[in-house]
């Protein structure tokens, strides 16, 4: 496993479309806005149309299902257990972090990301007065076994580690494997052990039942994971896998949260049949 950071290069291509398609529904702060982002909102926007019309769903819904509700479920962390600290990894272009604080000013928010995109997304904060003592950027390679940007190392380093702490990981699990993704959660899971009550927050996407779509997501899945250099994989066949798999990495609990049990409770898009994606909750 390597102990230097990736190249972020290909996975930011993506981390700019979902940026895109926050500020165009109104979540996003124009700082976080990049002209590479708006010109591939443009490109999808035909192929989002069909899918939408042809699944009832696309990668924007799932994208907007998957946002707020973790959000939702943050919220809820912060208010029912009183956690202040937040580590968003992979963070790339996300608001969240810009939202968290105006919802929350006691919250100590820590975005992490492979070094190019920390660095890109800690200038645009910077210049509109943002970073501070209880706003940080930090660079995190979730493969490093050792050195500064290793998981543990940066926990340690910008968190009271007496205090249990949310990671959240959205848009980053499906670029890896399962094996390589569950040494992660592992990790992961021991390292909020030593901080109990901590939660971790995540998306999954099944593979879906009808083989035609599988077919089509598993060609589209190649295309992307050449496009990132990277691997993107369907982990789980539904809830119970899921959950199951999470309890064997190492974590307390964990619960899936289907976006359809959250139709009507939070202003999510809905989608025609079952979601692909889920909500991972998962906590020490």
């Amino acid at each position: 496993m390597s102990t230097k950071p990736t190249d972020s290069s290909g996975i930011s291509f993506t981390a700019l479309y979902t940026g895109a398609v926050w500020h165009r529904y109104g979540l996003s702060d124009d700082t976080l806005a990049t002209q590479q982002g708006r010109w591939l909102y443009h490109l999808m926007t035909p192929f989002e149309a069909a899918s939408k019309a042809a699944i009832g769903g696309n990668i924007r819904t799932f994208l907007l299902q998957r946002h707020l509700i973790i959000d939702h479920l943050i919220d809820q962390a912060i208010h029912d257990h009183g956690i202040t600290q937040v580590l968003e990894i992979a963070c790339g272009m996300s608001p969240r972090g810009i939202r968290l604080r105006k919802r929350h000013p006691q919250v100590h928010m820590v975005e992490a990301d492979l070094p190019d995109m920390a660095g890109r997304k800690a200038l645009r904060l910077l210049a509109t007065g943002r970073l501070g003592d209880h706003h940080q950027v930090t660079p995190i390679d979730i493969r490093a076994e050792h050195g500064e940007y290793q998981l543990e190392q940066v926990i340690d380093r910008v968190f009271d580690n007496s205090q249990p702490v949310i990671i959240i990981t959205e848009g980053l699990t499906s670029y890896f494997s399962l094996d390589v993704i569950s040494d992660f959660w592992r990790r992961l899971a021991a390292a909020m052990a030593k901080r109990p009550r901590s939660v971790y927050l995540a998306e999954s996407y099944y593979r879906p039942k009808q083989p035609l779509l599988d077919g089509t997501l598993r060609a589209l899945g190649t295309v992307l994971g050449a496009a990132t250099r990277s691997e993107v994989t369907f982990h789980f066949r539904n809830d119970d896998e899921a959950r199951d798999h999470f309890l064997s990495c190492g974590f307390n609990s964990a619960a899936v949260h289907d976006p359809r049990s959250w139709y009507r409770v939070l202003p999510i898009p809905e989608s025609r049949g079952e979601p692909m994606v889920r909500v991972i909750e998962a906590c020490s």
